[in-house]
């Protein structure tokens, strides 16, 4: 892979400095965009004068580069944040249910990442084991430390803001599985349904657990469809981003139905290309014509090679692909059409 180009904007003489000290350094991977980040980071002393702006930046950036350098060495594994409340006690049902499905999920291949702090999260924990756990903790002046299963362990950052925290979980997920919790639980489920109702992350599956026969998350999706659905504040191809169960064999089954043939996704240019394990039918390329006609600007989906961005960057080049012109919008359609395509 060729080394990109700086990106920054700035004079010759300064874009040599940054290069030599790249350099210096002993160079790394993606300088382009690291010389960027500190031709930006210099404009700091003349843009902005606030130094608690500047210490936003400053936190928010070293805090996310270790995470990521965390994070890094599992990035062929599969990983499912639970979320749900920290003040579910050890006796309650929905807390021996996390510590049932993080079992059962890290049998299927996947590791877990919680919140790092007790409840739903130390049980999702339990359930994991130490070896397939990861923790993702917050300062906060009135709550305690991290849970007493992953507090000594290396897979374990601990954030000050609230939004890198998140971007950690967004980014490293490749499923989310909600147990029922408070404010902080529903406001991580809204933003992944946000989130990829916009299209600013991955689809993926997002699997509300339930105590069985409890009516927690029923209740809540009476809200929406009552309130939400009814008004027009959402559309009905929104439902598609989540699910509903009270039983954990099927939250897991959920989640590993959703990369049975699915891989992933990437946008190049206009088209949308998405990757599969195994390449459709011509038959079932017509059928995903017929049925999802809606999500093209025009032209058709059908089977593709890489893309030249993909062969360039060594993407998943041994999978099967589709392409289509997505109007990118309707992501609660599309998230409809991974279904069929793991249904092949």
């Amino acid at each position: 892979m060729k080394t990109p180009k700086p990106k920054v904007a700035s004079d010759p003489a300064l874009i040599a400095k940054i290069q030599e000290l790249i350099q210096l350094k002993g160079g790394g991977y993606n300088e382009g965009e690291v010389a960027d980040i500190i031709d930006n980071a210099l404009k700091l002393l003349t843009d902005v004068r606030d130094t608690g702006d500047v210490k936003v930046i400053q936190t928010a950036l070293r805090e996310l580069r270790y995470a990521f350098r965390l994070f890094a060495p599992y990035n062929d594994k599969r990983k499912v944040t639970i979320f749900g409340s920290a003040r579910t006690k050890p006796d309650k049902q929905e807390y021996q249910q996390a510590v049932e499905f993080g079992r059962k999920i890290v049998k299927a291949g996947y590791m877990v990442i919680t919140g790092a702090g007790p409840g739903i999260m130390q049980a999702g924990h339990e359930g994991a084991g130490l070896e397939h756990s990861f923790g993702a903790n917050i300062r906060l002046p009135w709550e305690q430390g991290a849970n007493p299963i992953i507090a000594e362990d290396p897979k374990l950052v601990t954030f000050k803001y609230f939004f890198t925290r998140k971007i950690t979980f967004i980014r490293h997920s490749d499923a989310i599985a909600l147990f029922p919790g408070g404010f902080g639980t529903m406001d991580e489920g809204y933003e992944a349904i946000t989130l990829m109702q916009t299209g600013k992350c991955q689809l993926m599956p997002l699997v509300l657990i339930d105590r069985p026969g409890g009516t927690y998350w029923k209740t809540w999706d009476k809200h929406v469809r009552e309130h939400l659905l009814r008004d027009r504040l959402i559309s009905v191809e929104d439902l598609n981003f989540y699910q509903i169960t009270d039983n954990t064999d099927e939250a897991v089954r959920l989640i590993t139905r959703f990369h049975r043939n699915y891989h992933s996704m990437r946008s190049v240019r206009d088209r949308l290309v998405i990757r599969l394990r195994h390449t459709p039918a011509e038959s079932a390329i017509t059928a995903l014509n017929e049925d999802f006609s809606e999500l093209l600007t025009d032209g058709r989906i059908e089977v593709v090679p890489p893309t030249p961005e993909e062969i360039e960057d060594g993407d998943h080049l041994d999978l099967a692909r589709i392409g289509l012109n997505f109007d990118r919008r309707s992501y609660g359609r599309l998230r409809a059409m991974v279904d069929a395509l793991n249904g092949l």
